[in-house]
């Protein structure tokens, strides 16, 4: 009988210590996978890390590439907005993109009286929900060569590929190239582009 209980003591002392084993293991192979898949998707645009665990507002803000983006947005109201929980896909136009446009249309448009149009022109650049660089070039794919989608503006885009670049072309026939994609945020994912697209009115 002592050696009965004896042994169940054991056992149930090393299927104790087995578990908590496995479960140390457990915890430390999801650690390092988070952190793989962490690192993975955190991306340096405008020379700082833009994480996956921010919104866009909060990334776009620390990249330096992006500050005439960024004071757009704040003359349009639309922080809040892109602060939402989304999912957003938004092209991104540099500053070196705004200085491409006519001199003065910047602080033309962020001027209080031009904010609907500022707001028109911004609200081009996002499309609902999160496009990755996979799911465009699906689209373009099946689209045969050029693939078609609506902004939170209402007009549209289209995707075409040239070689291994993506472009982007807008109502007016301008074309954006994607210069960095899949810079993944908590509330959808940012595509930059190298020019400001333009809606037709």
């Amino acid at each position: 009988m002592f050696y009965s209980v004896s042994v169940f003591i054991n056992i149930k002392e090393q299927t104790m210590k087995t578990s908590k084993i496995l479960s140390v293991a457990v915890i430390a192979f999801t650690m390092l996978t988070g952190s793989a898949s962490f690192a993975q998707k955190t991306k340096m645009v405008g020379g700082a890390a833009m994480y996956p665990n921010k919104n866009i507002i909060e990334n776009a803000m620390n990249s330096k590439d992006h500050t005439t983006l960024v004071a757009a947005v704040k003359a349009a109201g639309l922080v809040e907005t892109l602060q939402g929980k989304g999912p957003f896909t938004v092209f991104a136009p540099t500053n070196e993109a705004f200085d491409k446009l006519p001199k003065g249309t910047v602080e033309t448009l962020v001027k209080p009286e031009n904010k609907k149009k500022l707001t028109t022109i911004l609200t081009y650049h996002v499309v609902a929900g999160k496009w990755s660089a996979a799911d465009v070039m699906a689209a373009i794919k099946k689209g045969g060569g050029k693939a078609e989608v609506t902004t939170v503006q209402g007009g549209k885009l289209w995707f075409k590929m040239d070689g291994k670049d993506v472009w982007v072309i807008d109502e007016k026939g301008g074309k954006a190239k994607i210069t960095i994609t899949d810079v993944n945020q908590s509330n959808g994912v940012i595509h930059v582009v190298d020019t400001v697209l333009m809606p037709k009115s």
